[in-house]
């Protein structure tokens, strides 16, 4: 049968027009339309006596020369850590955090004329940083008053924290999810629907704060010349953001 120009281009017009009709006749896909939404914080927290100590101890000497300043300081943070070790700090938690060789300058006053002689060398200072981790919290004291005893003349900042906070906040992250589901049901009830299902949940930690010195305790137990410390808690925070989709 031979092909017929005006059939040909009658049939695919009928097919063109069935195809229009089904694209037309579909209904849209429920997928494409937003999803109603509730989206919400939450925040829990959990407050932790520390276990732990971090100090920072600086030995500083001066000399005429970086020869003689470098000797004296190595000398007395020798004595420094073989005092840790006998005080119970091990090896793994000792660090030299820092260490430095200046000069010391000396500059002469402006002369009339205005002119200034240059700046002349005088001596030398050298610094040598330890941190310490101490795990007897309750040694802080003593290795404090201890370090300065044997030359440490710098520093002193104390950290306190915990060796492993884990617990502490999975109970902060339980408590904030909690706080959030808690925020969501409300504002369901409040407009007349209901929570569906949970679409997206992300978390924020926060490193601890120091409490208020209210909260801090004194501890009593103290040896003569220790230095009396308030330890207080750690908090451990954490933040939830939680999207539920709305039950209509």
């Amino acid at each position: 049968m031979k092909n017929i120009p005006g059939l040909r281009f009658t049939s695919l017009l009928i097919v063109a027009l069935f195809a229009l009709t089904l694209s037309t006749s579909t209904p849209a896909d429920d997928d494409d339309r937003p999803v109603a939404r509730i989206l919400v914080s939450g925040e829990g927290s959990v407050d932790l006596a520390p276990d732990m100590a971090v100090l920072s101890l600086t030995v500083t000497r001066q000399a005429e020369t970086a020869r003689a300043a470098l000797d004296t300081n190595s000398s007395a943070m020798q004595e420094v850590l073989t005092a840790m070790n006998t005080l119970g700090i091990e090896a793994r938690d000792l660090q030299t955090s820092g260490f430095s060789i200046q000069p010391d300058y000396f500059y002469p006053p402006q002369k009339p004329s205005g002119e200034r002689e240059p700046a002349q060398i005088i001596g030398y200072t050298v610094r040598n940083s330890l941190t310490v981790r101490v795990r007897d919290i309750s040694a802080v004291g003593v290795i404090l008053d201890k370090s300065v005893s044997l030359g440490v003349n710098e520093g002193g900042n104390i950290t306190f924290t915990n060796a492993d906070p884990t617990e502490a906040v999975t109970r902060a992250r339980t408590r904030a999810v909690k706080d959030a589901m808690l925020k969501a049901k409300t504002l369901a009830d409040a407009a007349g629907v209901k929570t569906g299902q949970l679409l997206e949940i992300s978390e924020q930690s926060f490193n601890p704060r120091p409490m208020p010195m209210a909260r801090a305790e004194m501890s009593l137990a103290r040896s003569d010349g220790a230095v009396p410390l308030a330890t207080g808690e750690n908090n451990y925070r954490v933040m939830v953001n939680i999207t539920f989709a709305i039950d209509q």
